[in-house]
């Protein structure tokens, strides 16, 4: 990956209307995303029927209505899937989706889906993270909730079960929705990264708004992964900590700027700064008329722009020689 890698995450915010999914893929590639993401999973499988509802799922859902539920109206089975991929490579994007479950593991495979988004709670799942390992496809890992030791168990299980470390990514996390500032705890992506280097790192931002994302490309991210919404108003579990299209695109557009602000690291002038170089430096210039024979002083030299002459960095060898010609007030010394 030689720039960031950006997930436009759409999860559940379809609905489970396609139509709106469709709009969800239209809006990811205008912004510039290189893939879109929705979320895969047989709600019989995911939950149990008496599983309570988060928080943030219960403000912002129906409270009457249980986890599964509402679950079970947000799933997208097989033909679902295959119109939406259909769509995405239309589209020029790249589909992604979140299995939940083992048999959500095996359509997505079926499908062809080379890259695997594992998500934060499935960080503990050891059949699941053991049935990932074995399909020899790329993963992205997602880290919320979790420490370094159980981010050290989900790998090696991943790599006993048959993958290469080189094609496993982690994700920090916050999982919270939204995520306040104060739990962000962004640093903790460098902590993995000295922890795990020979993966890549990156990160998946529930936080309101884009500038968070845009620091942890700053910081090191080459991956970042963010909900966006069609309408932050439509109900639904997911959708006010979300980014609104305009949002979406002005956080790609950002990263990309980032991406070229950051350079290559080495400290050296630019190609700009060369041709203005001699226009912004000093010389060594003549305070005074200097007649030929005269010593050169702090009496009658100083330093001046343009910097296309001798530099003021040989001060010291410029004063007690004596001048070969004679120099103007305001020349340039030559010696």
């Amino acid at each position: 990956m030689n720039k960031t890698f950006i997930i436009a995450e759409a999860g559940v915010n379809h609905n489970g209307n396609l139509a709106t999914a469709e709009n969800l893929i239209d809006a990811a590639a205008k912004a510039g995303a290189d893939a879109v993401k929705f979320q895969t999973f047989y709600t019989e499988n995911l939950c149990s029927k008496t599983a309570p509802k988060a928080d943030y799922q219960n403000k912002y859902t129906r409270k009457d209505e249980t986890q599964f539920q509402m679950l079970k109206k947000l799933e997208l089975d097989k033909k679902a899937h295959l119109q939406l991929m259909a769509y995405a490579d239309k589209k020029n994007i790249q589909f992604l989706s979140s299995p939940f479950d083992l048999r959500s593991i095996d359509l997505l495979d079926a499908l062809g889906m080379n890259l695997f988004k594992i998500p934060s709670g499935e960080i503990t799942n050891l059949p699941y993270l053991e049935k990932i390992g074995t399909l020899g496809k790329q993963v992205v890992l997602s880290t919320g909730m979790a420490d370094l030791d159980e981010i050290q168990f989900a790998i090696e299980t991943l790599e006993k079960s048959g993958m290469k470390l080189d094609d496993i990514s982690l994700l920090h996390c916050c999982t919270q929705y939204p995520a306040s500032m104060e739990e962000v705890n962004l640093l903790a992506m460098q902590t993995m990264a000295r922890r795990f280097p020979t993966v890549r790192i990156g990160y998946s931002d529930h936080t309101v708004g884009i500038e968070v994302a845009i620091a942890a490309v700053a910081l090191g991210a080459r991956i970042i992964e963010k909900h966006f919404t069609l309408d932050r108003r439509m109900p639904g579990p997911d959708h006010e900590a979300s980014l609104e299209p305009d949002e979406l695109k002005g956080m790609v557009c950002a990263i990309r700027h980032i991406e070229l602000a950051l350079g290559d690291g080495i400290k050296q002038p630019s190609p700009a700064e060369i041709k203005n170089k001699t226009i912004v430096r000093k010389s060594i210039v003549a305070s005074k008329n200097i007649k030929k024979g005269e010593k050169f002083s702090q009496l009658n030299i100083t330093i001046k722009r343009p910097g296309t002459g001798i530099s003021p960095v040989e001060w010291y060898t410029v004063l007690g020689k004596r001048a070969k010609r004679n120099f103007k007030a305001e020349d340039l010394i030559s010696l």
